[in-house]
């Protein structure tokens, strides 16, 4: 069974959304994702100041079994990224939800957020 956290926000994509105290956003990919893809071998990030709408590939991660593109969970523009995830690809399966982050966004609207799935509802898509 995947790890779920509650108090995030989840895309059917299988990103997380971690809304800050500062208004930013922060995001990366799933413990269903990190599991499914095995292991992370390489994350591309995007560049600080980078601008996505919702659903837009925004990086991607490979791992031994695949690549996969990375979908911005809400419109925004960078602010930080990860950088730490270029020497420890692998921080991202170790640790999806904390030192494996990808991204910080400020939101285009802040309430964005509110529309992308629970954690009760991400385990319903993720079965």
């Amino acid at each position: 069974m995947s790890n779920i956290p509650d108090g995030l926000r989840y895309a059917k994509s299988h990103e997380w959304l971690r809304p800050e105290s500062d208004g930013t956003v922060t995001v990366g990919i799933t413990d269903y994702a990190q599991s499914s893809l095995g292991d992370i071998t390489y994350v591309q990030v995007p560049k600080v100041g980078a601008t996505f709408q919702a659903g837009e590939v925004f990086g991607v991660v490979e791992s031994v079994k695949a690549a996969s593109d990375l979908y911005a969970p809400v419109a925004g523009t960078v602010v930080a990224v990860n950088a730490a995830l270029d020497a420890a690809p692998e921080t991202v399966n170790r640790a999806p939800y904390t030192d494996g982050w990808m991204m910080r966004l400020k939101p285009a609207d802040p309430a964005a957020a509110a529309g992308l799935l629970d954690a009760a509802a991400y385990a319903q898509v993720i079965g």
